[in-house]
């Protein structure tokens, strides 16, 4: 398993450079804490717009005890029930009214933590930006887009997803769709700002779909992608490929490979973006790891969110691609994720997954573009 070693930001490359991107800039890796017990378990735990949709899309289909979106049906491989609702985020306004966050809000939470409670590093997400147009892409649940929308009075901000899973009652000046990213895109207008948070499975061909969000922004818009590494990373080898989790994972991205959803090397982004013809470009890695054991008190922190994150999301991650492409019985997947959740949960071992921010802008007079 190997992942770029350590967090940092890549300097910007022009939008007519030839080159590859550089590789990402070092400065330490992350210190595990006191050694503990072997298998010992990581600490603690954590506890007005109209949505356009039709009956059809409100179907789902139940499977395995999940259900999952109709529309479409096999383009996304995970449910979209609440457990699953929960675990990416479906409440708002917490981050303004408590420091308690329950256990709806892990994924989503999980980033505002490592953007030090902001919902973007591009510059639109500044508190003080003005933004007009803002497209959440495969928006989930909807609260990046409603807590945008919460910070940006003055913007119009569209959430849109293949699954009816937003809350009813939202600010007015957001608004979700049901709608196919990989169709032809046919919104009235083009958008100040388009985010795309974990889409990384979702998308068949990367280049295509950057090539839309260009086309999709106004001269001088800005695109930021949020995307996990497939594979966990480790710098010290206590994570090695016999463990469960290793295997889980390998048997996962093999899976979506066969489906035609291969999982995208995050890093390479930056240069296909380049390439298309955005400007500016920036990538910048952090790491969520598996568990509490980085010394590091952010880090721990971290850890902890993303050990509920892992324990609450790995059945939804490989129910559907172990029962479906691997033709595994639901009780042999059930014997696997109890091996897997104690690789999860052993603070000896010292994975992370690593974490990507890349945002670039559209220039405001277009060049030849590749």
């Amino acid at each position: 398993m190997s992942a770029p070693n350590e967090t940092g930001e890549v300097p910007p490359v022009a939008a007519n450079s030839a080159s590859q991107a550089p590789a990402l800039e070092t400065d330490g890796v992350l210190v595990a804490d006191e050694p503990v017990d072997d298998g010992a378990s990581a600490l603690g735990s954590v506890a007005s717009s109209t949505t356009s949709v039709t009956a059809s899309i409100l179907d789902y289909r139940i499977e395995n005890g999940r259900t999952y979106h109709r529309y479409k049906d096999g383009k996304y491989s995970y449910p979209n029930d609440d457990r699953e609702s929960e675990r990416l985020g479906k409440s708002s306004d917490f981050r303004k009214k408590s420091h308690v966050v329950t256990s709806s809000d892990l994924q989503h939470h999980l980033f505002l933590l490592t953007y030090d409670n902001q919902l973007g590093t591009s510059p639109p997400c500044a508190r003080d930006s003005k933004v007009k147009r803002v497209l959440d892409v495969g928006t989930g649940t909807g609260l990046w887009a409603i807590e945008f929308g919460d910070d940006h009075p003055e913007a119009e901000v569209l959430g849109i997803d293949l699954s009816v899973v937003q809350p009813d009652f939202v600010p007015p000046n957001v608004k979700f769709e049901i709608d196919d990213i990989e169709e032809p895109w046919t919104f009235s207008r083009p958008f100040d700002f388009i985010h795309s948070r974990m889409m990384t499975s979702s998308i068949a061909n990367w280049r295509t779909y950057l090539k839309k969000c260009y086309d999709g922004l106004a001269p001088g818009g800005y695109l930021e992608l949020n995307e996990t590494d497939l594979y966990p990373a480790c710098d010290d080898g206590t994570l090695t490929e016999e463990h469960a989790v290793s295997r889980a994972i390998n048997l996962l991205g093999e899976a979506m490979v066969k489906i035609g959803r291969p999982f995208q090397s995050i890093p390479e982004l930056r240069q296909m973006m380049i390439e298309i013809g955005f400007e500016d470009v920036h990538l910048k890695q952090y790491k969520w790891p598996s568990n509490s054991w980085p010394k590091d008190p952010k880090y721990k922190e971290l850890g902890l969110w993303e050990n509920e994150n892992l324990n609450t999301g790995f059945e939804a991650f490989i129910v559907a691609p172990l029962t479906r492409i691997h033709e595994w019985t639901m009780a042999e997947v059930q014997v696997f994720l109890i091996d897997v959740r104690q690789d999860v949960n052993d603070r000896n071992i010292h994975a992370y997954w690593p974490i990507y921010s890349i945002w670039g802008r559209k220039p405001v007079e277009e060049k030849d573009a590749a």
